[in-house]
């Protein structure tokens, strides 16, 4: 499907948690509040950015555990490799897998272009996501995503969208105050059938908290404020009369592991020197997994490749080295990616290429909260392993949409 033309709408009724003003696209000819709905089935992914299952407690986050509570929960839910933000939102809204989405990780060596860099142009998504194949089906559909590159990966494919405004500086995102605000202001607006939307403070503090793993103090005074964002945006759906058909999804994209200043992984340093890999490889760095693409003769790729997994497993840190074959990642990630293990991350091509403690994309940050609550939803504790990629197939499965061509790599989870 081609992306929609906009228009710009400037929404005069701004919520009061900021006020000023909220400014909404919408693709030209698109429906606003007067419009009667298609389907009275109204579904919001929440995605709490980088939040640890083990963080949603009574005492840290009441609501967010009191709606986990009352819903359809997943213990056992995980992320997708790599477990990074860009590659598991497209995992949510395709359904598959990144061999047939396009979209790896949030940093990959671009053969084209010859240079190491972000994932997230609305060109890299090759498949159809939920939220133009639902407008397919003369459904509505929003996205309010708080940071610049998902804004930017999901493009124009959503009927409605934000741009995240105003974005701090050097965490690229919104605060999570202003994302809240701009959703509701969509729903009051414009009543989308479907809406995703990221909360990107958690992910974004945990980050930059250089406390560290011992009392992460910015990292719990978010968790403390989205769990209150949340709880008041449930509250406010539960007065419309669309909460007996709504689902609320509440997921994480990965979640978060911290490391000591000096447990740095270089694969560049260790790779210099080596005749078969110095020069001859690109690392992208992801924080907790370096994605590695060989450059050199084809003559040698198999020899380069074993000796890279070689000298990698013999680093201090290193936890395991995995074909991007074996991780159904794609061309686009290149050959091998290599995790760290729990407390270390990679600071690639230099040392203080990355200096922040927390880091993610290792399988110590795969387990993620996944539980579905609303008006529509049976409440129950089910032990199966769901995972980002289940999002969109349960997304379908409400709306009554078949599966895309080659079906779901993901399962309903309703």
């Amino acid at each position: 499907m081609s992306a929609p033309q906009l228009d710009r709408r400037t929404v005069l009724r701004a919520a009061a948690a900021t006020g000023g003003a909220v400014v909404l696209s919408g693709a030209a000819g698109a429906p606003w509040a007067s419009a009667a709905p298609v389907s009275s089935q109204r579904v919001y992914v929440l995605v709490i950015d980088g939040c640890r299952p083990d963080e949603i407690t009574p005492e840290s986050t009441p609501n967010l555990h009191a709606l986990r509570s009352a819903g359809r929960w997943f213990p056992q839910a995980r992320s997708m490799p790599i477990a990074e933000t860009i590659p598991n939102h497209v995992m949510m809204m395709t359904g598959v897998r990144p061999d047939r989405s396009g979209v790896p990780a949030n940093s990959i060596y671009d053969r084209a272009q010859q240079k190491v860099r972000t994932c997230g142009e609305p060109t890299d998504i090759v498949f159809p996501t939920m939220l133009e194949r639902l407008r397919e089906r003369g459904l509505t559909t929003g996205s309010v995503l708080s940071k610049d590159y998902l804004y930017s990966v999901f493009g124009t494919r959503a009927t409605y969208r934000w741009e995240p405004f105003p974005l701090l500086p050097v965490t690229n995102h919104a605060l999570d105050v202003f994302t809240m605000s701009a959703l509701r202001t969509m729903i009051s607006e414009a009543d989308p059938h479907l809406v995703f939307a990221n909360f990107g403070d958690i992910d974004r503090f945990g980050h930059s908290d250089l406390t560290g793993s011992n009392l992460q103090v910015l990292r719990r005074t978010a968790l403390t404020s989205t769990d209150a964002q949340i709880g008041s945006f449930v509250s406010w759906l539960r007065t419309r009369s669309t909460w007996s058909s709504t689902t609320v999804v509440v997921l994480a994209d990965h979640s978060m592991d911290w490391s000591d200043p000096d447990r740095l992984i270089s694969l560049t340093r260790a790779f210099k020197g080596n005749a078969l890999l110095d020069g001859k490889v690109a690392i992208a760095d992801n924080g907790g997994a370096d994605v590695i693409s060989y450059l050199g003769r084809s003559a040698d790729r198999s020899r380069a490749l074993a000796e890279a997994t070689r000298v990698a497993l013999a680093t201090p840190g290193v936890l395991s080295v995995r074909t991007t074959a074996q991780l159904r990642l794609g061309a686009k990630a290149g050959d091998l990616v290599v995790y760290c293990k729990s407390g270390y991350r990679f600071s690639d091509p230099d040392l203080y290429s990355n200096p922040i403690p927390g880091n993610h994309g290792h399988p110590a940050t795969e387990a993620i909260p996944f539980f579905l609550a609303g008006g529509a939803v049976r409440p129950a504790v089910l032990s199966e392993r769901a995972a980002t990629i289940d999002v969109a197939p349960t997304i379908a499965k409400i709306f009554g949409l078949g599966a895309p061509q080659g079906g779901f790599d993901g399962v309903t989870r309703v």
